[in-house]
């Protein structure tokens, strides 16, 4: 049975365009399925969820596409300045970071803002939500590096880095997490909050994206795609995508085998067929779709098991109790368990007294 399956990419052009992927045939084809012009400046981040996409831009609207009714959801206005990043918690929640230094805690129940943090003096460039739910990473242009409790909404810890970061990415597992600084890669260690290791880029990075626990695809301001084996610090594989600089890079899984996906410059959109075995071979061309735009963000929107990693952790994830347990063994933050933001509002509510005493029992 086809996977159903649709390319989403943001533009210079202030459109955003859907591209719905035939995957029956041996050369998979994506038929135009929708333009969207409800931006007024150009698009700078796109997320999707099992049913919602999202996009934000330097007009500092958030613009919502329910995909199962296929219409226009509305806009959030929240942000006061350009929306730089956009990551979704599951099916329940939406976090965005702006120019204007905060990070803003969405549900997608009734779209409310259920948290607006002030999480950097300069702009927020970067989040990425931990897989357990519990912790955010953000990177600003205040040359700092934060950790979020998301249970009650305040810093858990401040790390200064030296320059600028732009990206930050946790792992599947949530046991290590990737801080982009232009051409360089950090690896961190959750444990102990320190570089692992170090990796350059022949060029500026502009997107990055774990195709597993280890393995990071990598796409900067050349026409070069490259995988890196984050545990052996090495890049294990490389490969021309693009005739120009490729901007965004997404991933999803299909039965035996990972389906890489990358935008460029040059308007194209191509997906790409990597095996993911212990000596990687260089992916195989599944098809490719021309956009005529000058593409700047990308996501895959597939309604049911693209994004069942972030819904729960993997197998050997960090469980929120070991998280609070490595956390307070560092003597820098403390769990509190009094409020939740990120609570599955998917799941039907229980009674006041049957959430306390859940709570209780965690404890």
């Amino acid at each position: 049975m086809a996977a159903v399956l649709e390319l989403i990419a943001g533009s210079y052009e202030q459109v955003t365009v859907g591209y719905r992927v035939n995957t029956d045939e041996k050369e998979w084809t994506a038929a135009a399925d929708f333009t969207h012009h409800a931006h007024t400046a150009s698009i700078s981040a796109v997320a999707a969820s099992e049913r919602f996409v999202v996009t934000g831009s330097k007009d500092e609207t958030i613009q919502l596409y329910d995909m199962k009714k296929r219409v226009e959801h509305g806009a959030l206005l929240q942000h006061d300045g350009t929306v730089t990043c956009l990551e979704f918690y599951g099916t329940s929640h939406l976090l965005s970071g702006g120019e204007d230094g905060l990070v803003c805690v969405w549900s997608t129940k009734k779209w409310e803002c259920l948290k607006s943090i002030k999480a950097h003096k300069g702009h927020v460039n970067s989040l990425s939500v931990h897989p357990s739910g519990k912790l955010a990473l953000t990177v600003g242009t205040d040359k700092t590096l934060r950790t979020w409790n998301l249970i009650d909404g305040r810093s858990a810890f401040i790390k200064n880095i030296k320059q600028n970061a732009h990206i930050v990415r946790w792992s599947p597992d949530g046991d290590k997490y990737v801080v982009v600084v232009n051409d360089q890669m950090d690896i961190y260690d959750l444990q102990t909050a320190s570089v692992t290791g170090t990796i350059k880029n022949p060029k500026r990075i502009s997107s990055i994206k774990f195709l597993n626990n280890s393995i990071l695809v990598v796409a900067g301001d050349d026409e070069i795609v490259r995988l890196c084996d984050t545990g052996k610090e090495k890049w294990v594989c490389e490969f021309k995508a693009h005739e120009t600089r490729v901007k965004s890079v997404d991933s999803f899984m299909m039965e035996d085998y990972c389906v890489v996906v990358t935008a460029s410059n040059d308007g194209f959109i191509k997906m790409w067929k990597l095996y993911l075995k212990e000596e990687l071979e260089s992916p195989t061309l599944l098809g490719e779709v021309n956009t005529t735009a000058r593409l700047t963000c990308l996501a895959v929107w597939k309604p049911s098991s693209v994004q069942q990693t972030t819904e729960e952790p993997a197998a050997g994830a960090t469980s929120s109790k070991e998280l609070a347990q490595e956390l307070a063994k560092m003597k820098r933050v403390r769990i509190a368990t009094e409020e939740v933001i990120l609570e599955d509002e998917s799941k039907p509510k229980k009674k006041k007294k049957d959430v306390e005493n859940k709570i209780s029992n965690n404890k």
